[in-house]
């Protein structure tokens, strides 16, 4: 049987053209690329863009509550301190990416985010001292010209690489990116392109 599309409730021109599913429609419309500063939501995003490398968006999106609940709200001072216990807990719920690597990874990040916000006051002022505070514009016609990394996402790949993160190359970075407005690659014909 044919699988049907769920119809889109408005005519907005969307950089992703007809999406399927509420859940993507409202990240597109509500969360990608809206330029972020807290750094609990960059954290959450940081570890989501490293447990996706791989895989699908989409099934990272729909993982993302129990991803909340798992990593008990982001709080990057509660990561740091998971133990070999929450290691095993976290390999067993099925509501997760149980990668072994990619916990582990995310638990290692915890601790660099912190380092980092030790040494500039909040992760925020880093992450964003790369693109001057001020999101950039690519200003694509088509989803054809959007970069899987950038020069600057290399940049800042190695830099995290640097500061002992891992699941940080650079087209992890660049989703990174997009997703916390850093860059706005909505096309120039989508309605979020302006706002």
């Amino acid at each position: 049987m044919e699988k049907h599309k769920r119809p889109l409730e408005d005519a907005k021109t969307r950089c992703w053209g007809d999406i399927e599913g509420a859940l993507m429609r409202d990240y597109h419309d509500l969360e990608w690329g809206t330029p972020l500063h807290d750094d609990r939501k960059i954290f959450e995003f940081l570890i989501l863009e490293g447990m996706q490398a791989g895989l699908s968006w989409n099934l990272v999106l729909n993982k993302r509550e129990n991803f909340r609940r798992a990593f008990l709200g982001f709080d990057p001072e509660k990561v740091a301190r998971f133990t070999a216990q929450d290691v095993r807990r976290l390999l067993g719920d099925a509501g997760i990416i149980r990668n072994r690597l990619k916990i582990l990874g995310a638990i290692n990040n915890a601790k660099r985010f912190l380092e980092v916000q030790k040494e500039f006051g909040t992760f925020d002022r880093y992450i964003w001292g790369f693109v001057g505070g001020k999101p950039l514009r690519a200003g694509l016609q088509s989803f054809a010209d959007m970069p899987a990394r950038t020069p600057l996402s290399d940049t800042i790949s190695k830099d995290l690489k640097e500061r002992g993160f891992k699941f940080v190359g650079s087209t992890v970075v660049y989703s990174h990116m997009q997703a916390t407005g850093m860059v706005n690659d909505h096309l120039v014909t989508c309605f979020r392109y302006r706002g």
